[in-house]
């Protein structure tokens, strides 16, 4: 197979979130266990660190790909969603694993995976696994894909786990208050090892808390112990709480000598070092255009706060949601004045955008329906002069379209 039939085969063959929602979500982790035993147990052979939480795990796991490269030590990243090509979910120190890589560990185990009729993620799971343990790499940063407890990812013993930012998302799944949330989030939590909580917040400081003494690991509230002195090239000012947790994950690690010198120099490089992208990217200027992946209240409160303090003469805003969303909490937080572009990403799970146009209008939200994210952001192009403001956003599917 080439490297494009082999996509169209995990892709389409079989149940991918992206692709249909709740029901490639898997209530145990049986399946890749069994797949991990018959490749061999890759995951005992390398050091890593888990990485979970609502916002933030994504742009935290390369922050700290970026330190520990900058200590010079062979780095493995495993990262979800992609935005643009599939390799982007599997680096060694910032480069992207090869197509060829791809294309044999499925042609090899594809017999094994259909018999076994894994998912999409348990198998890019069991190929992070498998390729991280080949490069023999010191440390490999893991990111859960939902949730914790559950994830996929949860069969690792890491060195240090950090939780990021709690918030109210994938409720189907993980639960509709943040105490259900943080208890799923809570599962990475691994005995005698250590646990960093980059922000600590009143309704699940308890469940980290009982969890992390159950499991007798050393707990750190990152914003209580560590001053926020650090910048990095990561524009949105949500990045500054992610820094504070990567700093304390850091200075929990054991066995890697990383000096204030390669924390510094990693947090200003990240995207250089880790390929990073659509975090507030700023696409052009005159007019500037940015883009962001924020795509539940959390981080869209935070984004949208910054894109208010911006300066500009008219802003635009492109704006796509999949089909779980609850409209109702994110459409409130977008400005009335500002002129809209619903589009529809690409993807099964796309939310109709004449439905889209229809409850945002009910907000006061208006504008005009495009088929595309492209159509959408050729017409705000077009309007827009060279002092205005273009924002894209909405869903990762609709950054993934334009970058």
């Amino acid at each position: 197979m080439t490297y494009t039939q082999t996509l169209d085969w995990l892709f389409n063959q079989l149940p991918a979130y992206q692709k249909i929602g709740q029901s490639a979500y898997k209530i145990d982790l049986s399946n890749i266990i069994k797949l991990t035993e018959y490749l061999g147990n890759p995951h005992l052979k390398f050091k890593s660190i888990h990485v979970a939480g609502t916002n933030g795990k994504g742009s935290s796991s390369h922050m700290l790909a970026s330190i520990l490269q900058e200590a010079e030590c062979a780095v493995g990243l495993y990262t979800s969603p992609h935005l643009k090509d599939f390799r982007e979910r599997i680096k060694l120190n910032g480069k992207e694993v090869s197509k060829q890589y791809v294309i044999q560990f499925i042609k090899k185990h594809r017999t094994f995976f259909e018999e076994n009729q894994l998912s999409f993620f348990e198998m890019t799971v069991g190929m992070a696994f498998d390729y991280f343990a080949k490069k023999k790499v010191d440390i490999a940063i893991i990111e859960v894909g939902l949730g914790g407890r559950l994830d996929s990812t949860n069969i690792i013993t890491p060195e240090v786990s950090l939780i990021t930012n709690i918030s109210i998302d994938h409720t189907a799944f993980l639960g509709n208050t943040l105490t259900a949330i943080a208890l799923e989030k809570s599962g990475i939590i691994k005995q005698n090892t250590p646990v960093v909580i980059s922000e600590t917040h009143p309704e699940t400081k308890p469940i980290f808390l009982t969890k992390a003494k159950q499991e007798n690991a050393k707990i750190t509230f990152a914003d209580t112990t560590i001053k926020n002195k650090y910048k990095t090239d990561l524009l949105g000012n949500y990045q500054q709480k992610n820094s504070i947790g990567v700093v304390a994950t850091i200075q929990q690690l054991q066995g890697f000598q990383v000096s204030e010198k390669a924390i510094i120099k990693g947090l200003k490089n990240v995207v250089k070092n880790t390929g990073l992208l659509g975090r507030w990217q700023i696409l052009q200027q005159n007019p500037t255009i940015v883009c962001d992946t924020a795509h539940n209240t959390e981080g869209l409160t935070l984004v949208i706060q910054q894109l208010k303090a911006q300066q500009y003469e008219q802003l635009h805003i492109i704006l796509g949601v999949v089909s779980d969303k609850d409209l109702t909490t994110i459409l409130p937080l977008f400005p009335e004045k500002a002129i809209y572009y619903f589009c529809q990403p690409n993807i099964f799970r796309a939310l109709p955008v004449q439905k889209l146009k229809e409850e945002a209008n009910a907000y006061g939200l208006n504008g005009t329906s495009f088929k595309s994210v492209n159509e959408a952001l050729k017409a705000a192009k077009q309007q827009a002069k060279t002092s205005d403001f273009i924002y894209v956003g909405g869903s990762t599917f609709v950054v993934a379209e334009i970058i």
